[in-house]
């Protein structure tokens, strides 16, 4: 934490400085939150240099073992993003390194007007369920739910997205995506490490029979904002991954199935998505409910040899296919505490078949959560139940600071 306190201190006396020789047309400054902001030309280009960290303490515990306690850093976020207004092009790069593979996020994004986006690159789509379309930084809770970690990774994808926003009163925002089908870093380490399968094409529509929320506040579950009045959001999202190989379709070469010439043939997966976000005066409501499934597996082998035919429901071993949904709802007081519950449920689509990917699980959780400066500054602490259809029951706690600079 000192490092951390000396490099916002360094952070702010540069901004001071740089201030102090500030022009009419070139401007810097700093503030928590907002990172480390230059202004070119009046204003014109800009460029923004920021992240955020979260050291987080984690508990868990499986029924009939013993507990695992874990100090870590949870997230370690640098963002350099930037601005050409009159051009309409932004750009941005995301980058976690407290991940192996530190790259989330690299795209250039062209704003033909204001209410539509074309952007290029790897970014975080919003095909799937409406809690990925979140960074980070910006969750309910201490993790995203198990839902999202069992059809998703980290919700990257690499191609072109189409994103769009109309009216006022009532919005209406359509969205559609053409990508790689293989997730973040879709392309590999090296050129041995190629592209597998075809691409991934969706969409997603998001409907607000109220109107838009408050600028800001659909970067969130919660309600940070305290909408004045009703405000709601119904979407729903869906995709086909034309040759998957990862369980979620957010990877490659996880597994390689064959057809009767021993020839590589993967089997197409699709998603389908719908969720409900409701927010007013503090209080946060969101149903999201998912379902998984496959096609195109007549004649698969699991071998090169063929001499091992994929026989019915053996799919699920490879692919997470089934049913999912995720309710979770929250208050948020004016002194910026939140109180916060989950509940969440899953069902494989094969139940018979016990090494399915996906299991038949219950789970709940708890959440408690501290905003200082928004969602800025903030500590929060999460304790989960799962309970598998084993028996194999398992017991989660978190607690975590964030800082966003």
């Amino acid at each position: 934490m000192k490092k951390i306190a000396l490099i916002l201190a360094f952070l702010s006396t540069a901004s001071i400085a740089i201030s102090q020789e500030k022009s009419d047309k070139n401007i810097a400054s700093f503030e928590l939150g907002s990172g480390l902001n230059f202004s070119f030309n009046e204003g014109n280009y800009q460029f923004n240099l920021g992240g955020f960290i979260q050291p987080a303490y984690n508990y868990s515990k499986v029924d009939g073992y013993d507990s695992e306690n874990e100090f870590n850093s949870k997230s370690a976020f640098l963002i350099i993003s930037g601005k050409a207004i009159n051009e309409k092009v932004s750009f941005l790069i995301q980058t976690d390194y407290s991940r192996s593979e530190p790259l989330l996020d690299a795209w250039i994004a062209y704003h033909p007007s204001e209410k539509s986006t074309i952007t290029i690159g790897q970014k975080q789509t919003f095909v799937n369920n409406r809690e990925m379309m979140y960074r980070e930084d910006r969750l309910q809770f201490t993790d995203r739910s198990i839902l999202s970690h069992n059809f998703s990774d980290t919700g990257r994808e690499f191609g072109v997205f189409f994103e769009s926003k109309y009216g006022t009163n009532f919005g209406i925002s359509p969205m559609v995506a053409v990508t790689s089908g293989d997730g973040r870093n879709s392309f590999g380490s090296d050129s041995r490490d190629t592209d597998i399968g075809g691409l991934k094409i969706g969409g997603r529509l998001d409907l607000y029979p109220l109107g838009y929320f408050s600028s800001g506040n659909d970067l969130f579950t919660a309600d940070l904002a305290h909408e004045k009045t009703l405000k709601f959001v119904l979407g729903g999202a869906i995709s086909k991954n034309t040759g998957a190989s990862n369980s979620s379709g957010e990877g490659h070469g996880d597994f390689l199935l064959y057809n009767t010439n021993g020839e590589e043939r993967l089997p197409d997966y699709s998603q389908l998505y719908l969720d409900l976000l409701v927010k007013y005066s503090g209080f946060s409501l969101l149903l999201e409910y998912v379902n998984a499934s496959a096609d195109n597996l007549d004649l698969l082998y699991t071998d090169e040899a063929t001499s091992t035919i994929l026989v019915p429901g053996q799919i699920s071993n490879f692919l997470i296919l089934g049913d999912s949904y995720n309710i979770q709802t929250g208050y948020v007081t004016k002194k910026g505490l939140s109180f916060d519950l989950r509940f969440e449920s899953s069902t494989p689509e094969f139940n018979s078949n016990s090494s399915s990917v996906l299991k038949d699980a219950n789970s709940y959780t708890f959440g408690l959560t501290k905003y200082f400066d928004n969602n800025n500054l903030k500590m929060q602490a999460s304790y989960s139940k799962l309970g598998l259809e084993n028996g194999n029951n398992q017991s989660f706690g978190e607690f975590l600071i964030q800082v966003i600079f």
